[in-house]
């Protein structure tokens, strides 16, 4: 699979298609009447949007035994769940999560997809959501719109890896299972965080930004999409797909021309800098679910010789983690969105961890 194809499904980007298949995805919105940010500001009527395969199961005593939450990466949505190489692998008749089993849930992060985010019209108005309100609103959205107060699993691809941790230390009985893939438990430092601040303030030190008020997409956008690329690629992949310079600059040139319509600064701005005061290893012992937390030896974004996951595992009494070697299938931070590659290990996971 070439760079090209494989970043289309990145959860660092909208997914352009759905899965054709049975079982079909179900949309819908949960707003919340005021919602209250960590940073003291609130909004009226946040709206939550997700999307759903299956349905609730509920027990004699009406606890739901069969949901599944799964979180994305940052700037995509729950539609990149609805891939063939996600949903195909994982939620189709007799797979580890068929959804004729499990009710599957998929919400769009504050900021991302169809929920409320900066482009809506507030700009740079919009309140500076962090991790924490994020996961305050997708718990808001099981807990009151879906009525759903149990997960069978919870699991998260970069920023929803990042979720997961932090859902499974706020509600450490919430879940059986969780699967974080392609993240760390640290504060956000070192070269993941010195990225990160490349991309916004390229986007910010563009006069054509106008404070978030710009009429058309600062050029800037593309400057930090340039580091959206190079943060998630994997070099061997791209070495082997694009041997020479004439193939190297064709493919960036129509991997942007391709995302750049979906993208919006100010969006970009906010999702990327959501991040700023996350850190959950203090907590980590704090977590009762059936741990399995997979990063891949190839990911730039978390790379493994910093050695920072095998130290943090041993923190959470459930807890194991598996580093995927270097393949010719893997893809780098985008590994995580390749469950043919790791669905073995999501078997044991929910072996180990009660009903299947």
């Amino acid at each position: 699979m070439s760079a090209a194809r494989i970043l289309l499904t990145l959860l660092l980007l909208p997914a352009c298609a759905a899965w054709a298949a049975d079982p079909v995805p179900v949309e819908g919105d949960y707003v919340i009447p005021e919602f209250h940010f960590d940073s003291g500001e609130s909004m009226q009527g946040l709206r939550q949007h997700y999307t759903t395969y299956g349905k609730p199961l509920r027990d004699a005593q009406g606890h739901v035994t069969n949901a599944v939450l799964i979180l994305h990466g940052t700037g995509g949505s729950g539609a990149n769940f609805t891939t063939p190489q996600f949903a195909g692998v994982l939620f189709g008749p007799g797979e580890l999560l068929d959804a004729s089993r499990y009710y599957i849930i998929l919400p769009d992060g504050i900021g991302h997809g169809k929920s409320s985010r900066p482009s809506d019209g507030m700009h740079m108005r919009f309140p500076h959501y962090d991790y924490r309100d994020m996961v305050a609103a997708q718990h808001m959205l099981l807990a009151e719109g879906l009525k759903v107060d149990h997960l069978r699993l919870v699991m998260g691809t970069s920023m929803g890896c990042m979720q997961s941790f932090m859902w499974t230390e706020t509600w450490p009985d919430f879940a059986d299972a969780a699967m974080p893939l392609a993240c760390l438990t640290v504060e956000i430092a070192g070269r993941n965080r010195i990225w990160r601040k490349m991309a916004m303030d390229a986007i910010t030190s563009d006069p054509a930004w106008d404070n978030g008020e710009y009429k058309s997409e600062p050029h800037s956008l593309v400057n930090a999409m340039d580091f959206l690329f190079l943060a998630v690629s994997s070099p061997l992949e791209l070495q082997t797909d694009y041997p020479t310079r004439e193939k190297a600059d064709a493919d960036l040139q129509a991997w942007i021309a391709q995302r750049l319509p979906k993208y919006d600064a100010n969006d970009l701005l906010y999702q990327l800098d959501a991040s700023r005061d996350y850190n959950p290893s203090a907590k980590l012992g704090d977590i009762r679910a059936r741990v399995v937390w997979i990063n891949s030896a190839d990911d730039m974004v978390n790379p493994p010789e910093l050695g920072i996951a095998e130290r943090e595992v041993k923190k959470i009494p459930r807890g194991t983690f598996v580093l995927l070697p270097i393949t010719a299938d893997t893809r780098g931070h985008s590994t995580h969105s390749l469950p043919a590659i790791w669905k073995a290990d999501l078997a044991k996971l929910l072996a180990e961890s009660g009903r299947q």
